[in-house]
């Protein structure tokens, strides 16, 4: 049985993503800086094999820890999803340096941490798959962003890079782009007042929200190396169109008719 450790896995895509590994038979570690534990009894519950940490993923000291943890428990890990994120909307002249180290620090530095240490196991069997979950906002510049867009157009550049290192070493390294999605961090995000439901409909050509399932399936198909085995270094966009669509938005509106 692989095991795959699914990061910001308490809510979200990341606990999309963690359910739908662990009904296809992957032994999932869900890691979260919030507890896990419910989602833990109710997966196990449904005879997932699954187990959870909390921790900080920008914490090397806990990361090690991690993956010292894994290596006795489990020999090593067969994947890993970088998931956890956080959201940062201000002017960029408004934005604090300590802002923007804490959206660094989550955003980037511990996806790197998590591939360094997990992927040195991987490695060393020749064998795993790691994505990492960027953005839109990774692929093109979204006002207001400056910090959040920084750390996701450097994780699609950490994706490429491992991608390039790895890939011949029996590691494959992609990463997916989601649109907008409705979750909890959707939410904080909309109550600030930055946009509205019509303000993301009327711009995505599907014109809906992107759905935490949707996502996840993306993660899956990547992950697994049956399904996905010559496919590396990519960044797939998981979003209705998003970045596809150049029109304006009353001819992106006159399409649907």
């Amino acid at each position: 049985m692989k095991t795959i450790v699914v990061t910001g896995a308490a809510q979200g895509v990341g606990l999309a993503t963690a359910s739908l590994l662990a009904k296809r038979d992957y032994r999932v570690i869900l890691l979260d800086l919030q507890p896990v534990d419910e989602h833990v009894d109710r997966l196990r519950g449904a005879g997932a094999q699954v187990a959870g940490l909390s921790g900080d993923v920008s914490s090397e000291p806990f990361v090690q820890q991690l993956a010292h943890w894994i290596a006795r428990e489990y020999g090593a890990a067969d994947g890993l999803v970088n998931n956890a994120g956080i959201s940062l909307i201000a002017p960029a002249e408004e934005t604090t340096a300590a802002q923007w180290q804490r959206v660094m620090n989550i955003n980037l530095f511990g996806p790197f941490l998590l591939c360094r240490y997990l992927g040195a196991q991987m490695l060393a069997r020749r064998q795993g798959s790691i994505v990492n979950v960027a953005s839109v906002a990774g692929l093109a510049g979204v006002s207001h962003r400056s910090a959040y867009n920084s750390s996701k157009h450097g994780l699609i550049g950490l994706t490429k890079t491992l991608a390039a290192e790895w890939g011949g070493r029996g590691v494959r390294v992609n990463a997916v782009c989601p649109g907008w999605i409705k979750t909890e961090m959707d939410v904080a995000d909309q109550g600030s007042g930055a946009y509205s439901d019509a303000d993301i409909v009327n711009r995505v050509p599907m014109a809906r929200f992107a759905k935490g399932e949707d996502v996840a399936e993306a993660i899956a198909f990547l992950t697994d190396g049956d399904r996905s085995g010559f496919i590396n270094g990519v960044s797939l966009p998981v979003d209705g169109g998003w970045v596809a669509d150049a029109s304006w938005d009353s001819l992106r509106m006159r399409t649907r008719g």
